[in-house]
């Protein structure tokens, strides 16, 4: 009978104010939406718990971080231990894109990955939300070509258009990001693995080989 897994990971959700981060968490989570959330004052927390595989469930930790903690100090404190992150920008709003590039940047500097994973960047995703309102003419959609371009730059792994009250693509983007962390996972489960049998098989007197002659 194969051994059911279970993998935690903890994942920062992020963005300037209004842009609809909680939604975004309470549609995923609870699959509801409503209009008259208040803005998040800190953090906030959700649990997700997914049946990825047969034998394999991943929790999802999600942190909602507020839009104004950019500015503070607690920030390093809140993404201590993340996995991943996800970026949203309100296309209704262009001036929260520009807080994109400012949100990465906090990410990276203050969050790596773990060293047995090698560390390095959390993987990240950019959310183009409100795709209702830019339907119903407000704003406009995000160009393909520059967003692509955008995030190869910037470090992101890709970009979805999103709408929490059309429930649109939301899914879709957090399978992208659960895929990118399960992969590190899986391969550097495989390289430590490697490497305590290679420490197994090394020969017994091999380290007290050295010494003064």
């Amino acid at each position: 009978m194969t051994e059911m897994r279970e993998y935690l990971y903890k994942i920062l959700v992020v963005g300037d104010l209004g842009t609809g981060k909680t939604s975004i968490i309470r549609r995923y989570v609870h699959n509801i939406f409503s209009t008259n959330y208040k803005s998040t004052i800190g953090v906030d927390f959700a649990l997700k718990v997914i049946q990825w595989e047969n034998d394999l469930i991943v929790r999802l930790q999600l942190w909602d971080i507020a839009g104004q903690e950019r500015f503070g100090n607690m920030t390093r404190v809140y993404y201590k231990e993340a996995l991943g992150a996800i970026v949203v920008y309100d296309m209704t709003r262009t001036q929260t894109f520009e807080g994109v590039t400012k949100w990465k940047n906090d990410i990276d500097t203050k969050v790596a990955l773990p060293d047995a994973w090698g560390g390095g960047q959390i993987p990240v995703i950019l959310l183009a939300n409100k795709m209702d309102l830019v339907k119903e003419g407000h704003g406009q959609h995000a160009n393909p070509n520059e967003l692509d371009q955008f995030c190869q730059e910037h470090g992101f792994l890709q970009w979805f258009e999103t709408s929490a009250k059309d429930n649109s693509n939301i899914e879709e983007a957090a399978r992208h990001l659960i895929s990118a962390i399960l992969k590190l996972e899986e391969e550097h489960a495989d390289s430590i693995v490697r490497d305590d049998t290679i420490h197994l098989n090394q020969p017994k007197d091999q380290s007290s080989s050295s010494g003064c002659c």
